[in-house]
C-alpha cells in the first residue's frame, strides 16, 4: 500500500502567501507518511477578480509557482499533483487551467488542462462564474504511469461529466485525482454524491483535494476534500479548513475488487471520446 495525501486550503490573492501554507501543509502530510500530495484547484492564487490569474500566467517550466512545485517534490522525494495553476495560452488574455504532476526528482511527469469550464448562474442568483471569460479549455484525457498506479486526472466542474472518468478508466486508470474549488451551493448539495458515485461507478481510488472556506475576493468554497476507495467507502475527509486528509492505495484491494465483481466488463455501450 502507498499512503497519499489531499490538501485543503483557502487561498487568497497574494501567490507568495498561498505558496508559504502550501510548503507548510505538503510537509505535514510528508510527515504522516504521504508519498504522494494532491494540491487543491487553485492554490496559488484566488484572485480578487478573474483577470488576477492572467496576470501570474507562466510559460510551462519556469516561473515561481511551477519552482515552488518542483523544489517541494524533489527536497521531499513525493510524487506531488499541483492542483491547477495558470500556465499560458493561445487565446489573449486567458490562460489554461493546468494541473501539473511532478515526480520525485521534481521533474513535470505529466500535464492536464481543464476541460470543463464552470459558466454558471446559481439557481437563487447569488452567484455567477463565467471561466470561459479568462479560461481556455483543454481537449486531452490524461492518464500517467506512477508507483501508485495509472494515474488519472480530472479538475473540479470536471466531476459532472461521468464520460471523462470513464474515458480514463478505460485508458487504465486505477487512481483519478480532482482537485477542486466547489461552491459552498454546489457543494452542499452535490460533492459527495458526485465524488462517490464516480469511484463506485469506475471501480478507482477518487482524491478530492479542494478549496474550504472563506476567500478574501468574498466567494464561500464547500472543502470537505476526500479519499474515496473503490467500493465507495471514505477513507478520509475534512469537512471545513486548511488541512491535510490521508488515505492508502492498495492495488490488490483494488484488482479483487474488480475481479468479483467486474462491472466494468459487463458494459453494453462504450465511451467514444
Amino acid at each position: 500500500m502507498n499512503r497519499i495525501a489531499a490538501v485543503q486550503m483557502a487561498s487568497g490573492p497574494n501567490v507568495s502567501a498561498n505558496l508559504l501554507e502550501a510548503g507548510r501543509l505538503i510537509a505535514l502530510a510528508v510527515d504522516a507518511g504521504a508519498k504522494m500530495v494532491v494540491l487543491p484547484e487553485n492554490f496559488s492564487i484566488m484572485g480578487m477578480t478573474e483577470q488576477d490569474k492572467v496576470k501570474v500566467a507562466e510559460e510551462q517550466g519556469s516561473g515561481p509557482i511551477q519552482n515552488f512545485l518542483s523544489e517541494q517534490a524533489s527536497r521531499h522525494g513525493i510524487w506531488l499533483v499541483g492542483g491547477t495553476i495558470p500556465l499560458r495560452a493561445e487565446s489573449e488574455g486567458h490562460v489554461r487551467a493546468a494541473c501539473l504532476l511532478f515526480n520525485d526528482k521534481g521533474q513535470i511527469a505529466a500535464r492536464y488542462d481543464k476541460m470543463h469550464l464552470f459558466d454558471v448562474q446559481l439557481s437563487d442568483g447569488a452567484e455567477k462564474y463565467t471561466e470561459s471569460e479568462t479560461i481556455e479549455p483543454g481537449n486531452e484525457i490524461v492518464v500517467a504511469d506512477t508507483p501508485f498506479g495509472k494515474l488519472g486526472m480530472a479538475v473540479c466542474y470536471d466531476l459532472r461529466f461521468p464520460e471523462l472518468f470513464r474515458a480514463m478508466a478505460d485508458k487504465g486508470a486505477e487512481l483519478i485525482v480532482l482537485p477542486s474549488a466547489f461552491t459552498a451551493i454546489t457543494g452542499k448539495a452535490h460533492w459527495e454524491t458526485l465524488v462517490r458515485a464516480r469511484a463506485i461507478e469506475n471501480l478507482i481510488y477518487l482524491v478530492a483535494s479542494a478549496q474550504g472556506g472563506f476567500h478574501a475576493n468574498g466567494r464561500e468554497t464547500h472543502g470537505d476534500s476526500l479519499i474515496i476507495d473503490p467500493w465507495g467507502v471514505v477513507q478520509d475527509r475534512l469537512p471545513r479548513g486548511s488541512g491535510v486528509v490521508l488515505g492508502n492505495i492498495d492495488l490488490h484491494r483494488l484488482q479483487e475488487i474488480r475481479r468479483t465483481f467486474p462491472s466494468l466488463a459487463h458494459r453494453r455501450l462504450r465511451c467514444t471520446l
